[in-house]
């Protein structure tokens, strides 16, 4: 009888304080192998994302932009100077399109920087300003978090590459985590950028510890394979003991090479119309990573920027820049995404 009426105090305390929960989906592959798209200009179909496939893609980053000036801190992302890609309706198209041929999605919105670009060095002045900026950046992101969520979305990125942003308002980020948890079942991650992961110190919230890897490997004009693994045999540790301490895997969120002269000496370095067109260089660098990387069981995957859904200046500026299509990288990039395209099937 006292057996029975403890574990009937137990049961009761149990209700009393139990949350809700709603488990987050397991993803089906061990290895995320995607792909980023480009936002396009014009509606595309679905037979426009047919080579995806062919490539052994089974996920692509959908991301739908903001905008910011400078000197104003409000986020703007729903108006209709966007490109079809860029806004709501064109993510809710390319995102079903993608999920009709079988693709899973990771949604990961992205802030731009007029006349600059890159959202890292991106920063305000005063509490004011912080506080336009995190109100309107947290309407962005909780509306393409609901959006995510109704439509079976598996992977959620709340922000890319926000170093300033980041270290000044750490608080704002955790807080928006958990906001963004209250109405978004699936997984979470952050795009850090290389330089700055260590920075961030909202990891243990999420489920991935994401980071855009344009880690700067060797300064040869053309890489070898040996030179890449070199270079990634420091960072290996780094990134191994990283996601141990956290207790979270590594994503690429973003991982890439330009098919130019030192593609890997690190992209910012050089104006990519003045360097020779490197195919080789490319190549090599993307199957040092692979080797290096791929396969240690603390890396999750990622995202190779970019693929380009529409090709209006093919060939041209394309030819230099981040994107292996029509260039020789893609049969390494296919025979290694075949690799885990059906798990247990290649070991």
């Amino acid at each position: 009888m006292i057996r029975v009426i403890l574990f009937i105090l137990v049961v009761v305390v149990s209700c009393l304080f139990f949350i809700p929960w709603k488990p987050t989906p397991a993803l089906k592959n061990p290895k995320i192998h995607g792909v980023s798209l480009e936002a396009p200009r014009n509606p595309v179909r679905t037979q426009d994302l047919l080579p995806l496939l062919e490539v052994n893609t089974e996920w692509v980053s959908v991301i739908p932009y903001a905008f910011i000036d400078p000197a104003e801190p409000k986020v703007q992302f729903h108006y209709h100077q966007l490109w079809w890609g860029e806004g709501i309706q064109g993510t809710i198209s390319t995102i079903q399109m993608a999920q009709e041929i079988g693709l899973e999605v990771m949604l990961k919105p992205h802030v731009w920087v007029r006349g600059q670009g890159w959202a890292g060095d991106f920063n305000l002045h005063t509490e004011e300003q912080w506080e336009l900026w995190e109100d309107t950046y947290r309407e962005y992101i909780m509306t393409y978090a609901r959006l995510a969520d109704s439509m079976n979305v598996k992977l959620f990125c709340i922000g890319t590459e926000f170093r300033q942003a980041v270290k000044q308002r750490p608080g704002y980020w955790r807080q928006l985590v958990t906001q963004v948890r209250s109405i978004y079942t699936g997984k979470i991650t952050y795009a850090a950028n290389w330089d700055n992961y260590n920075n961030v110190t909202f990891w243990p919230a999420l489920d991935f510890i994401g980071i855009d890897a344009y880690f700067p490997l060797c300064e040869r004009k053309t890489p070898t394979v040996g030179s890449i693994l070199e270079g990634w045999q420091p960072l290996e540790t780094l990134l191994k003991d990283f996601s141990e301490r956290h207790g979270k895997p590594i994503l690429f969120t973003e991982y890439g090479y330009k098919s130019i002269d030192y593609t890997a000496a690190g992209h910012w370095k050089h104006d990519e119309d003045t360097l020779l067109i490197n195919n080789e260089a490319q190549t090599h660098a993307y199957d040092g990573l692979y080797q290096a990387i791929w396969d240690e069981p603390w890396f999750a995957g990622g995202f190779l920027w970019k693929w380009h859904l529409q090709d209006p200046r093919w060939p041209g500026k394309r030819e230099r820049n981040f994107t292996p299509q029509h260039k020789p990288v893609i049969k390494i990039i296919k025979k290694r995404y075949e690799k885990y395209k059906n798990p247990g099937e290649n070991e």
